[in-house]
């Protein structure tokens, strides 16, 4: 089990580190103004027109702003650290759910430096034919690898460059001049047999998915909480302007196959064409340079986390004072490398798409359950409704689906394969998570809707087995799992004399018990109590345990065949009928198996009320049980008279057949003997045996011990005493509730 300590945590950014415009703004203003804008921007207003898209623009950005507030409120909530999105998801969502997330966003953003690197030499080579594309590509993805492993400030000066290079080509466009085809109406701009909206809203949504590239720099920042929510908005409020300009401009200068056929029609309606290949080509290396500065610091993150394998652990390491991640960033550059040499990425662009998605909504997942719980620990200074964090999950995974339902439906198997890997890793965090959290908020749920009343058509046992040492009394435990059916609510008891242990002894107990009961596959709750009197111990946690309506309705013990404390013994079993609280005595004769072949259970019966609902209920529920499917249930019954014998089984057959139980009918007439007698001669062959306890009085412990003797010799006895305030014969038969 692989377990994390503050020491293994990830490193905070150091003094000295980038500022809001270097860290966040321009990475992610880089990224938003790509190679959509310059090359499917006059597609886009060709499709859907103006009006659309200007609608387009707004929605695309909507589903991004309302991102970018759940990630201004977990950035203002804690101290964001290297690995960004994936540093956020994992303290929030766990250990499993960041992992899950952050190696499909780093092998998005590690391939991403392959696609804009292509994509950088494949226009390159429309301008100048006859160079290797593939060769460009090559020599693009080092020089950008170098360029991180230098330094992250020497990187961000070089997008500094690249941005001032989008800027001429803008400024080129505003003082540009239209074509001589262009209309005199832009509003008319709308080819004749347009695309679907939702495919061209799915063609240019990525363009406005760049935030991640501010976020994923966390560790290199002087002030992540700052800086991150400032930079974003910022960025995504100088997107959503830009993005709203341009179609004018392209609708009033250009005509419809101008904008619908021609990819670089900006060049050609702008003051200095050049200038649109200069922003086109700086476009394609600012984002291949932010994905070669993010992607290895999420795997940074990753390794040191020891999400990754243990012998990838190296990958966590950094290099000087910045603790740049020069391994993690040539092993990205090689992955990149790999995807640049065979070239052709069409296939699995969706994919990468789909995972940065992924990244938003569960970003928005996070924040917004955070700020729906109202978690104490939750205290952001950037406070967001968690209604606008979940509008942005649904937009987000609206959108996903909208651009390829099948590379969606990919990712989500992907990112759910690693969660399941991460799970049964059993990756412990010293940071925990808010699953928590939503349990706790679905239990007090549960608990408040439960009603105090008792319905005899929801009841099951919800047993409370005093267990002792369980691995002494494991039967007792096999018992009360077969009959829950791994839907009561299991509890397993043991008590130790007051003194004996510390409470770290006692808590190292409880730990043990409850590993034995996890290797065993059982799930239940484990309670170790300290108590000077053993009995009154057990009375006491009997009486108190549980949480409002939800609380044992089943005691589960062994029986005690001790004569010095049959008193005792019998004043607890009297006092838990008191407290309506059913219980069951397994009386186990020898030390071998408890219960031989698992193939015959005998009920000794006298009719569904009291203990005789309840008897049958838990053979029933036995037989319905995997380790008991093959056994046959007898309904046992003695009558004084030979005439009785048919009419009663007639009966009690129509019975069994109208509660849907199948059993074998044996009715025993007396012939002068005792019950004792009778009982002995007709069960000495069973694998278990069920009888009733007659209710406690003054007189109980003279009864008890007759009991006793009545099962010695027998098999596994289970002494059944009904006490809840409910008919069990109405558990078995459904009234018509018109009646």
């Amino acid at each position: 089990m692989a377990k994390l300590n503050h020491k293994q945590q990830v490193i905070s950014a150091k003094e000295g580190g980038l500022g809001t415009f270097g860290g966040v703004f321009t990475p992610s203003i880089l990224t938003i103004l790509g190679v959509i804008m310059y090359l499917r921007f006059g597609w886009v207003v060709a499709n859907v027109g103006l009006i659309g898209t200007l609608l387009i623009v707004t929605l695309s950005t909507s589903i991004t702003f309302l991102t970018g507030l759940s990630i201004a409120s977990i950035a203002t909530d804690q101290r964001v650290r290297i690995g960004g999105a994936y540093y956020m998801i994992s303290r929030s969502l766990g250990i499993e759910s960041g992992g899950a997330i952050g190696i499909p966003l780093y092998f998005a953003q590690a391939l991403s430096v392959a696609l804009y690197t292509v994509g950088f030499a494949e226009s390159l080579g429309r301008v100048f034919p006859g160079i290797s594309e593939k060769m460009i590509g090559i020599v693009t993805t080092i020089l950008v690898s170098v360029l991180a492993l230098a330094s992250a400030k020497a990187a961000i000066r070089a997008q500094y460059v690249i941005m001032i290079g989008i800027a001429i080509s803008l400024i080129s466009l505003i003082f540009g001049s239209p074509l001589e085809s262009a209309t005199s109406s832009f509003m008319d701009i709308q080819t004749e047999n347009p695309e679907n909206f939702w495919v061209v809203f799915a063609v240019f949504f990525p363009a406005v998915t760049g935030i991640m590239a501010g976020v994923n720099m966390s560790g290199d920042l002087q002030s992540p909480n700052k800086s991150i929510p400032t930079g974003t908005f910022a960025a995504i409020g100088t997107g959503y302007v830009i993005y709203m300009a341009l179609p004018f401009i392209l609708a009033m200068r250009a005509d419809t196959a101008s904008l619908l056929n021609d990819p670089l029609v900006m060049r050609d309606i702008s003051f200095w064409g050049d200038a649109i290949l200069v922003g086109v080509w700086g476009a394609t290396l600012s984002s291949a340079v932010g994905s070669i500065l993010g992607a290895p610091r999420v795997l940074q993150a990753l390794a040191k986390d020891q999400i990754l394998p243990s012998f990838l652990s190296w990958l966590g390491k950094g290099s000087g004072e910045e603790d740049t991640p020069r391994l993690g960033t040539i092993f990205t550059m090689v992955i990149a490398l790999v995807a640049v040499w065979f070239g052709d990425l069409n296939l699995i662009a969706p994919v990468l798409t789909m995972f940065f998605l992924t990244t938003y909504g569960v970003l928005n997942v996070a924040a917004g359950t955070e700020r729906f719980l109202g978690s104490p620990s939750f205290r952001p200074t950037f406070r967001v409704h968690w209604i606008l964090s979940l509008l942005g999950a649904v937009g987000c995974i609206a959108v996903m689906f909208l651009i390829n339902a099948v590379a969606t439906i990919v990712a989500f198997l992907f990112v759910g394969l690693i969660f399941f890997w991460l799970k049964r890793r059993e990756m412990q965090s010293a940071w925990g998570d808010i699953g928590r959290g939503i349990w706790m908020a679905v239990i007090r749920a549960g608990l408040m809707r439960l009603s105090e009343d008792q319905e005899p058509k929801n009841w099951r046992p919800n047993p409370l087995v005093l267990a002792g040492s369980p691995t002494k009394r494991w039967h007792l435990i096999d018992f009360a799992n077969t009959i829950t059916h791994n839907r009561g609510l299991l509890s397993i008891a043991s008590l130790i004399p007051e003194g004996a242990m510390s409470m770290d002894q006692k808590q190292s107990m409880t730990n043990n018990i409850r590993e034995f009961l996890s290797k065993r596959g059982i799930q239940g709750l484990v309670k170790v109590i300290a108590a000077n009197d053993r009995f009154q111990g057990v009375i006491d946690l009997v009486q108190s345990y549980g949480l409002g309506s939800l609380a044992p309705n089943t005691i589960i013990l062994g029986d005690s065949e001790d004569p010095n404390f049959r008193g005792d013994f019998c004043r607890m079993i009297s006092k838990f009928h008191e407290f309506q609280r059913n219980v069951l005595i397994v009386h186990k004769v020898d030390k071998g198996k408890a219960f031989k072949n698992r193939k015959r259970i005998d009920v000794w019966w006298g009719g569904l009320k009291g203990n005789g609902g309840l008897m049958m209920i838990l053979a029933y529920l036995m037989n319905t049980s995997l380790d008991w499917r093959d056994a046959e249930v007898h309904i046992k019954m003695m009558v004084q008279d030979e005439d009785a014998v048919d009419p009663t089984k007639e009966n009690i057959l129509a019975l069994l057949e109208e509660i849907r139980i199948r059993a074998k009918v044996d009715i025993i007439p007396a012939r002068a003997r005792s019950f004792d007698e009778v009982l002995k001669a007709n069960s000495g062959n069973a694998d278990l045996v069920f009888l009733g306890l007659a209710e406690p009085d003054e007189n109980f412990e003279a009864y008890y011990e007759k009991v006793q003797e009545r099962v010695e010799g027998l098999p596994t006895t289970i002494l059944a005493l009904a006490a809840q305030e409910i008919s069990f014969g109405e558990v078995l038969i459904k009234k018509d509730t018109m009646e």
